[in-house]
Order: structure tokens, then C-alpha cells, then sequence
């Protein structure tokens, strides 16, 4: 799975050209260093590779040469990919460092991101089931993945097609297998010459050059649509299935041949090789003894004390780990630890903005909010612009609080706040791209998706919590002290002012001022707010009370 922005290159081509400048004999692998190392310090990168592995690369890499005097670097390579612009740093970072040897060391897996830090390290080794490779973008669409469009793959992939060839050129890789670890059409054969020995990976254009031979097509991939046999509720669903077309002359037999050009029919390590070694339909993803055969990795090595003899250490290698906090800020990414950070920050604004004051709850939900933005940011998950956009979503929702008007501002203010909390999970797709972009890559699409279920969740966990403060929490020990109860009806009631042995229903009093249908009248010595059924009655008047309703006395004048 590709990381990495999945960035795809171009197409055939620039494989042609590739092919033509492809090494001979058998692809030469960057030199082994002569003599022995003094002292050698292993670096793991492992899981998914951002800012925060950058950053932890850096001081870990100048912490090894400075203080431990390491002269050979080990990257214990473990990850799946990760972001383009971290893993671009990485290899400059690499490419920079002139005073210890670099190696990547493959145990299990360097995919993607991965792949592409490998081949910029100075070496290359390998362990037992190990794999390398694997580096092609992946844009997800209304029909879902799909490879990279051809209007836009160019620029999408320039700068990882540049970061490898840089990379194949330093250390001797064969550029046509870098391209084939990233676009799927590319199809490598491997031949060599029987009179001179020299062996070299090209392409079906380039093959058929070297046997004399005319050229020949490529297999062709078709879609067949069948109706399954299976009925669902909603009729027959429809199987598409890829098939690739035999045409005739699409495999070239090595005995038809002109030249003294041949198909490597084996090698020492890998036995019988198929040919071609990568199909027009997939992928170049290398096992441990393909990346050795073919020139990417240099040996085999599976422990620690092999790779300590191999390079004549004559101390124990040392590993420089991930610290506690990079650690912990890789835990605060996780969505798990996010979606409760958000539930605790909603909820304790929720008790803040219902007790008076600035208290506990104003401090822990300002504390969650830095942390639940901070992390992402230190990842280069979350940008500048994303913070700013929750934080003037925050100010918004205060003008609605203090302010009172219409809602817009309310409103405006959740759908900013919104955003920016889906938009932190979402890191750029690749380098100098603008802030507000659609996520087309499966990574970005998948973290978007991420970023939309946490909000979810932390917004119905906010609620179920809203009540639990508001019913059950205040009447538990200690914590009633913090949330009041509710009130009763009783508590806040209105006293009432008129005793009901003076304005009970039938009480007899006069008007003490017009009454319109309100105003004053008199009962016995107490002067007493009353009102009419819609009536007028002139001062002075005597009036006789018919309904009483809490403080509401309605009167009707006296006749006679």
C-alpha cells in the first residue's frame, strides 16, 4: 500500500528511453566500502513515515555521528510508505550525510515511501523475507482506485521520478526496474548476450532491437462483463473480470532470435526466471534474493551480529529508538486517541459554558484543543490554515453566544470548526500543493474518511455525555460539585405577591386607575395589578375578581 502520495511516472516512452541507457552485464550495485567501520549505530523507521519520523531521523542521525562518533548508519527499514514531502526530506537528508556510510536495512519491508529512502541510502541490505518495491499512485474516483490520470500524472509524479533517478544514478540501480516499481505498464524483460556474458533489463521495443528481430505489440487488456448466475434483491449483478488478450507473437520464444541476444533463462539465487521478470499488469516488488540479483541489494543479512561481521565492527551495533515523546505524539495521531480528545473537549465546554465563571472545565477543553490540533501538526498532518480556521470558528460561535442575532455567525462558526477537524487528518498529496485541494489519493481519501467518522463519533459521545452531565453525573459523590443539579419548578418559582384571602375569586374592590384593558385596583388596603377580559371600566368603579391564574387577577366591574 502506497503511502507515499502514491505518485505514478510516465509511460512508455520514457521506459524506451530508460531501457536504452539500462547497465550491461549484470546491473552494477553501489561499490561495498573498503575497509572497516569504527562504530555503527542501527535507526528503525517503522510505520507510517511523516514529519515527526523526519524530524526524529534528523537528531537521531546527528546524535549517532556527534556523540557516538558513528561512522555507519543502519536504517532498519519496516514501514508501508507514508508522506511525500517527509520521505523527500528523508533522502536529501541522506544524500547530505558525508561523514557515515548509510544502509538500508530491509527487515521485512520497504514499500512505497519506503522503497524510495531505501535507494537513496548508500547501500542496500536485506534480511530473510524481506520486500522492496511497490510504489505506484493510486486515485480513488466515483468507479473507486484507479491509476493516476494521464492530464495530470506528470506533474503528480516529476518530483518522486527525479528523487530516483538522482537516487539510480549515485548508487548504480538499474533506472528501467525503479520505473517499474511505480507504473503498472511497464513490462522489463531480462536477456543477455551469450558471447560476451553481458546481461541487461529493457523493455519489448528494446528486446526486439537486440534478437533482430520487427517489432511486436504488448498483450492487450480487455474488460469482459458477465451477469452472474447468482440472483440479489435488485436483479443480476454484473462480474467484470480483466483478461488479458494472447495475440499472436506476444511472447517471443529466445530461439527465434537473430543476434546472440537470449532470455536469462536462470540465476544462482532465484533458480528458473520467468520472463518477462515484471508483467505489463503489475508492479515490481522485490523479494529478498530478486533485489539481490538484480543488482538493489548488495547481501543477505537477517541479524545483528551478521550485519556487526559483515562490516568488521568491533563493537555491538547500537540502536538509536524513537523517544518517549515521539512516541507519544505518534499515540496522540491515532484516530482512537483524537475521537476522545474531542468527546473530553466538547464536553468540558459543554460544563464550562453552563457554569459560571472560567474554571477547570474552560482549561481542560483550551488543553484538549491544543493537543487534539498540536499533534497532527507536529506530523505535518494538520496545517497552519486548518488551526486557524477552528479557532475563528471558536470565535464565531462566542459572537453568537454573546452577541444574539440571526444564528449565521452560530452556524458558520460549527460548519468552520467542522472542517478544519476533517481537514487536520487529511496531509498534502504532494509538495507546494494549495491549502484547499480535494483528496484523490487513496491515503488522503482514506485519512478524509478517518477524519469524518472520529468527528462523528465525537460528536455522539459529546451529546450521550451532554446528558449524563446534565441527569446522573450531579448526583453522584464529588462530582455534583462540579456540575449543579438541575433545578426544580418549586426553586424557581415566583413568590406570590397577593395573599389568596384578598384576591380570591369573588373578592370585591375598586378601580384604582382606568382600566384598558390593565391597571390597578384596590382590595380592602392592598393595591393589586389587574386586568379585564377585554373590557374598559372607568376609575373608581368597583370591580369583583373572576379568575385568578398564578399572578394574574382578572376582574369585571360590579353592576348596580
Amino acid at each position: 500500500m502506497l503511502h507515499l502520495a502514491r505518485l505514478a511516472f510516465v509511460t512508455v516512452s520514457l521506459g524506451a528511453l530508460l531501457a536504452s541507457t539500462s547497465p550491461s552485464a549484470k546491473p552494477t550495485t553501489a561499490a561495498s566500502p573498503s575497509g572497516r567501520f569504527t562504530k555503527g549505530v542501527i535507526i528503525p523507521i517503522e510505520g507510517v513515515i511523516s514529519d515527526v519520523t523526519l524530524e526524529s531521523l534528523e537528531r537521531r542521525m546527528q546524535r549517532a555521528m556527534d556523540d557516538d562518533g558513528a561512522d555507519l548508519l543502519i536504517l532498519r527499514m519496516d514501514t508501508p510508505g507514508g508522506l511525500v514531502i517527509s520521505a523527500t526530506n528523508i533522502c536529501d537528508e541522506l544524500k547530505n550525510t558525508t561523514e557515515a556510510h548509510t544502509v538500508a536495512w530491509v527487515r521485512p519491508q520497504a514499500l512505497s515511501a519506503g522503497a524510495m529512502i531505501s535507494v537513496a541510502c548508500n547501500e542496500i541490505v536485506v534480511a530473510n523475507r524481506s520486500k522492496i518495491g511497490d510504489c505506484q499512485p493510486i486515485m480513488i474516483g466515483p468507479q473507486g482506485a484507479a491509476a493516476a490520470p494521464e492530464d495530470i500524472r506528470a506533474k503528480v509524479t516529476s518530483p518522486i521520478l527525479e528523487e530516483f533517478r538522482d537516487s539510480a544514478r549515485r548508487n548504480g540501480y538499474d533506472l528501467l526496474l525503479c520505473e517499474a516499481m511505480i507504473q503498472p505498464e511497464i513490462e522489463v524483460f531480462w536477456v543477455e548476450n551469450t558471447e560476451t556474458q553481458e546481461r541487461r533489463f529493457v523493455q519489448r521495443q528494446q528486446r526486439d532491437h537486440l534478437f533482430g528481430l520487427e517489432a511486436t505489440e504488448a498483450p492487450t487488456i480487455v474488460k469482459k462483463t458477465s451477469v452472474e448466475s447468482e440472483q440479489s434483491l435488485s436483479g443480476p449483478s454484473a462480474k467484470t473480470e480483466t483478461i488479458v488478450q494472447q495475440k499472436a507473437g506476444q511472447f517471443v520464444s529466445d530461439e527465434r532470435s537473430m543476434t546472440a541476444w537470449r532470455y536469462v533463462k536462470s540465476d544462482p539465487l532465484l533458480g528458473e526466471v520467468t520472463q518477462p521478470i515484471v508483467p505489463h499488469t503489475e508492479l515490481l516488488t522485490m523479494s529478498q534474493d530478486q533485489a539481490i540479483a538484480f543488482g538493489f541489494a548488495q547481501h543477505k543479512l537477517s541479524t545483528e551480529r551478521e550485519l556487526a561481521d559483515h562490516y568488521g565492527l568491533s563493537e555491538p551495533l547500537v540502536e538509536a529508538g524513537y523517544t518517549w515523546s515521539e512516541k507519544l505524539v505518534e499515540w496522540l495521531t491515532s484516530p482512537a486517541v483524537r475521537a476522545v480528545l474531542m468527546m473530553v473537549m466538547l464536553l468540558a465546554a459543554y460544563t464550562e459554558f453552563n457554569t459560571p465563571g472560567v474554571g477547570v472545565p474552560g482549561i481542560v477543553a483550551v488543553a484538549c484543543l491544543a493537543i487534539f490540533l498540536g499533534a497532527p501538526y507536529l506530523t505535518g498532518l494538520a496545517d497552519v490554515w486548518e488551526i486557524l480556521l477552528i479557532v475563528l470558528g471558536v470565535i464565531l460561535l462566542a459572537v453568537e453566544i454573546w452577541v444574539p442575532g440571526f444564528g449565521v455567525p452560530g452556524i458558520a462558526g460549527l460548519a468552520l470548526i467542522c472542517f478544519g477537524i476533517v481537514a487536520s487528518f487529511v496531509g498534502p498529496e504532494m509538495p507546494n500543493q494549495p491549502p484547499f485541494h480535494w483528496p484523490t489519493l487513496d491515503y488522503t481519501v482514506d485519512a478524509l474518511k478517518t477524519g469524518v467518522w472520529v468527528l462523528l463519533i465525537g460528536l455522539v459521545g459529546t451529546v450521550a455525555g451532554a446528558i449524563a452531565l446534565s441527569r446522573y453525573l450531579p448526583k453522584m459523590p464529588y462530582v455534583g460539585t462540579i456540575v449543579a443539579a438541575n433545578p426544580t419548578a418549586a426553586s424557581v418559582a415566583m413568590a406570590d405577591p397577593y395573599p389568596d384571602d384578598v384576591t380570591h375569586p369573588g373578592a370585591v374592590g375598586v378601580a384604582q386607575s382606568m382600566l384598558r384593558p390593565a391597571g390597578k385596583a384596590r382590595f380592602n388596603d392592598m393595591l393589586v395589578d389587574v386586568c379585564t377580559d377585554g373590557e374598559f371600566i372607568e376609575s373608581g368603579a368597583r370591580v369583583e375578581v373572576v379568575e385568578r391564574h398564578g399572578n394574574r387577577i382578572v376582574v369585571r366591574q360590579v353592576k348596580g
